[in-house]
C-alpha cells in the first residue's frame, strides 16, 4: 500500500472546522500562505453565524478558556504570532489602512473597481490585505467593540512581544504594540506633511496660514513627544518628565489642530473659485489623517489603551467596508460638489420664481415669447425628420435645432416652462440651511407656493401661445409654399403618438429626467468654468485682448460668466432631447420624449393639417388630454429630483423632510388657490398663509 501525501489544510478543509480542530492544525513553521489561511479560518469560527456580535465575543472567550487550560498551545501560539508580526508590517496597517493608495480620485475609483473585480490572495505580506481577508465582514467591527475589558486584558497577555526591528533607537523594555504604534504616528505624521506642502493644497490656503505654516514643525513637534513618552515609560524617568510629556503632547496636538485649520481654509477658497474633486479628495484624506494620528495617540498614552485599542481596530475593521465601497467614495467626495452646483443653480433658479402680481405677469410674458419660438422650434423639428436622415443623423441635426431654439430663448430673455424646475429646487432647499429656526418651514412654504404659480404661468404661457402660432406658421406656409408644415399622414401619427391610452405618461417622465439631467451639467459647467477661472482669461489674456480689444474682452468676459450655466443646460437638454432617443432605439429601449410646449406646437401643425373635421375625431381629445400629464410630469420629475439632490447637499433630515410635507400639504387645504395664483389681498404674497 503506497503513502497518501500529506496535503497541507486549505481555508476550505478548514471552513466549519471546531475549534480543538483549528487549534490541532496550527503550526508555526508552516508557509505564509497556511498560516494566513489557518487565521481567517479561525476569525471565521469567531463570527460562527455571522449574526450576533455578542455570541461571536463569547467564542473569544472560549478561546481564551482553552489557552488557559492547554498551556502548551500557549507557547505554541505566541511564536505563532511572533512568526505572523514578523511576516506583515502592521505599523503599515495602523497607519495607511483605509486610506486610498492613489493621490487623486479617480486613481481610487479605478483601484475600487480593480479590487472588486479580481479577487484577493492570502498569499500575501501585506498587512492591509491580510487585514481585508480576515476581516471581511460588518459583523467583524461590532464584536470587536464588544470584547469585554477582562477578554482584552487576558488578548494582551497572551499575545504582546518584545519590540523587535521596529523604531530605531529605541529604549529597551518597549513592545511590539508600542513600537507599531510610534512607527505609524511617524508615517501618518509624514504624510500629513506630504499632503501640507503639495502646491495643489499650499497655494489655496488662507495667507496666515500659508505664511506660518504649522506642518513644518509637526514632524519636530511629533520627535518630542516620542522622547518624552520613552523617557518616561521606558527609561529611568527624570522629577519632571511626566509633566514635559503632558506639554509635548498638548504641544503636539495643538499643531494637529492647526494643521487641520490650515486645510479647512482651502474650502473658503473652493467656495469662491469653485470646486475640485480631486483636491476635495485630497482635503478628506488629509483630515481623515488627522483623526488616526489622534487614535493612536490615544492607544499609546490614553487613559485605557487597551479599549482604545479595541476601538481602533473596530474602526480599522468598519473602515475596511468602505474601502471597498464605491458608493461611499462617491457619496463623501461627491457631496461637496454637488453642494456646489446646487448652490449654483440656486442662483439662476432666483429669476425663475415670482412672488407678487407684476412678476406673476411678467413671467406670463416671457413664457408667451418662449412659446412663440417653440412654434418655430416645431416647425424646424418636422423638417428635419421630412429630409428622411438615419436615426442618428436625425437625432444629432434636431438636437441641434433644439440647442439653438433654447439658447435664443434664453437670449431673448424667455422662458421655457419645464427648464425651471431643475434651477428653482437647489433655491427653495437653500432656504432651509437653518431649518431650527421656527419660521424657515414657513418662510419654505411659502417659497412654494411661489414656485408652483410661477410653474403655472410659464407652462401656462407655453402651451396657450404655442397652439396658435403653430396653427398660424403652418397656415403661412400653406399660402406660401402649398402646403401645410406637415402633411395628414404625419399629422395622424402626432394625434396617436400623443394620445393618453399610450406610452406617453411614461415619456413624459423621462424628459423630466433629461430636464433634471441638463441642471446638473449646467451646475458642473459653470462650477469648471470658475475653477479654471475662465472669465478673468477672458478678459486679462493677452492673445485674447489683442484679438477683441480691452472692452470687447470684458464684455465677453461678464458675459460668459452671467449666461455659462444657461448655454451648458440649453445646449445639453437640446442634444439629449435630439440625441439620446436615437441611441436609445439603437440598444432596443424604445423610450421617447414628451416636452409639453414641444408636444403642444406638434398637435397645433396636426390640427392645421386636418381641418376643422378633425374636432370631431376621439383621437383629438386623447391627445389634448394628454398635454397638462405630460406638463405635470415634466415639471415634477425635473423638481423632485433636482430638490433630492438639493436636500441631500444641505443635510436636511428625513424627520425634517417629513414635517416639510405635513407643511405643505396644510397650506394647500387651507389655500389651494394660493399655488395658481397671487391672492389680490396681498401682492407680496404673505396672504398666501392664509
Amino acid at each position: 500500500m503506497t503513502d497518501t501525501p500529506f496535503a497541507p489544510p486549505t481555508l476550505g478543509t478548514l471552513a466549519g472546522a471546531d475549534l480543538a480542530e483549528l487549534l490541532d492544525t496550527m503550526d508555526a513553521d508552516a508557509p505564509l500562505v497556511q498560516r494566513h489561511i489557518w487565521l481567517i479560518a479561525l476569525l471565521q469560527w469567531v463570527r460562527g453565524n455571522g449574526r450576533s456580535a455578542q455570541a461571536a465575543a463569547a467564542r473569544v472567550d472560549i478561546f481564551l478558556d482553552v489557552m488557559d487550560v492547554r498551556p502548551q498551545l500557549v507557547e505554541q501560539l505566541r511564536r505563532w504570532w511572533q512568526k505572523l508580526m514578523g511576516t506583515v508590517d502592521d505599523a503599515t496597517l495602523l497607519s495607511d489602512y483605509g486610506f486610498a493608495s492613489r493621490n487623486a480620485f479617480v486613481s481610487e475609483l479605478v483601484e475600487r473597481l480593480h479590487r472588486k473585480l479580481l479577487p484577493a490572495t492570502p498569499e500575501t505580506a501585506d498587512a492591509g490585505e491580510l487585514f481585508t481577508l480576515v476581516l471581511p465582514n460588518k459583523l467583524d467591527a461590532q464584536w470587536i467593540a464588544a470584547l469585554s475589558p477582562v477578554a482584552l486584558e487576558r488578548l494582551s497577555t497572551l499575545l504582546t512581544l518584545p519590540a523587535r526591528g521596529q523604531a530605531p533607537h529605541a529604549p529597551l523594555g518597549l513592545t511590539h504594540w508600542q513600537a507599531s504604534l510610534i512607527e505609524a504616528i511617524t508615517f501618518c505624521t509624514s504624510n500629513i506633511r506630504a499632503a501640507g506642502f503639495s502646491p495643489e493644497i499650499r497655494l489655496r490656503m488662507r495667507t496666515p496660514a500659508r505664511a506660518d505654516s504649522p506642518f513644518h514643525t509637526l514632524s519636530n513637534d511629533f520627535e518630542t513627544l516620542r522622547d518624552a513618552w520613552w523617557d518616561l515609560h521606558c527609561n529611568e524617568p527624570e522629577p519632571d518628565a511626566a509633566q514635559h510629556l503632558a506639554d509635548a503632547a498638548t504641544q503636539f496636538k495643538a499643531k494637529l489642530e492647526a494643521c487641520r485649520q490650515a486645510a479647512a481654509s482651502v474650502y473658503t477658497h473652493l467656495d469662491s473659485h469653485g470646486i475640485s474633486m480631486d483636491l476635495v479628495f485630497r482635503l478628506r484624506q488629509l483630515r481623515e489623517r488627522v483623526l488616526r494620528i489622534r487614535a493612536l495617540l490615544d492607544c499609546l498614552m490614553g487613559e485605557d489603551p487597551l479599549a482604545n485599542s479595541a476601538k481602533l481596530l473596530s474602526h480599522l475593521a468598519s473602515v475596511g467596508q468602505d474601502q471597498r465601497s464605491l458608493g461611499v467614495l462617491l457619496s463623501s467626495n461627491t457631496s461637496l460638489l454637488a453642494a456646489k452646483v446646487a448652490e449654483r443653480s440656486s442662483e439662476t433658479g432666483e429669476h425663475y420664481i415670482t412672488r407678487n402680481a407684476k412678476e406673476y405677469r411678467a413671467m406670463l410674458g416671457q413664457a408667451a415669447g418662449g412659446g412663440a419660438l417653440t412654434a418655430g422650434t416645431t416647425a424646424l423639428k418636422f423638417a428635419i425628420l421630412a429630409v428622411g436622415l438615419s436615426a442618428f443623423w436625425s437625432g444629432f441635426w434636431a438636437g441641434v435645432m433644439y440647442a439653438i431654439s433654447f439658447v435664443l430663448i434664453q437670449l431673448l430673455h424667455f422662458t421655457l416652462a419645464t427648464k425651471q424646475p431643475a434651477m428653482t429646487a437647489p433655491a427653495m432647499a437653500a432656504k432651509l440651511k437653518d431649518i431650527s429656526d421656527p419660521t424657515a418651514v414657513e418662510s419654505f412654504v411659502d417659497e412654494v407656493t411661489h414656485l408652483v404659480r410661477s410653474q403655472f404661468a410659464a407652462v401656462l404661457g407655453n402651451v396657450v401661445v404655442v397652439f396658435p402660432v403653430a396653427i398660424a406658421l403652418s397656415a403661412a406656409m400653406q399660402a406660401v409654399l402649398g402646403r401645410p408644415m406637415i402633411d395628414a399622414a404625419t399629422a395622424d401619427y402626432v394625434l396617436h403618438s400623443l394620445t393618453l391610452l399610450g406610452p406617453c405618461l411614461l415619456f413624459a417622465a423621462f424628459t423630466g429626467v433629461l430636464l433634471f439631467s441638463s441642471s446638473i451639467i449646467a451646475g458642473w459647467v459653470e462650477n469648471w468654468f470658475v475653477l479654471h477661472r475662465l472669465d478673468s482669461a477672458i478678459r486679462y489674456n493677452p492673445a485674447i485682448t489683442r484679438a477683441l480689444g480691452v472692452v470687447r474682452a470684458d464684455r465677453w468676459a461678464q458675459f460668459m460668466r452671467d449666461q455659462v450655466s444657461g448655454l451648458a443646460a440649453n445646449i445639453s437638454l437640446g442634444f439629449m432631447l435630439g440625441l439620446i432617443p436615437a441611441v436609445l432605439a439603437f440598444l432596443g429601449l424604445h423610450l421617447d420624449v414628451r416636452h409639453v410646449t414641444l408636444s403642444t406646437g406638434q398637435l397645433g401643425a396636426a390640427c392645421a393639417s386636418l381641418g376643422l373635421e378633425v374636432v370631431h375625431r376621439p383621437a383629438l381629445w386623447w391627445a389634448a388630454a394628454s398635454i397638462p400629464f405630460i406638463g405635470v410630469l415634466n415639471v415634477g420629475v425635473s423638481f423632485y429630483l433636482a430638490f433630492r439632490v438639493a436636500l441631500t447637499a444641505h443635510n436636511v433630515s428625513v424627520l425634517d423632510r417629513a414635517h416639510i410635507r405635513g407643511a405643505i400639504w396644510q397650506r394647500l387645504r387651507r389655500a389651494p388657490s394660493s399655488f395658481l395664483w397671487p391672492t389680490p389681498e396681498s401682492p407680496n404674497g404673505a396672504a398666501d398663509r392664509g
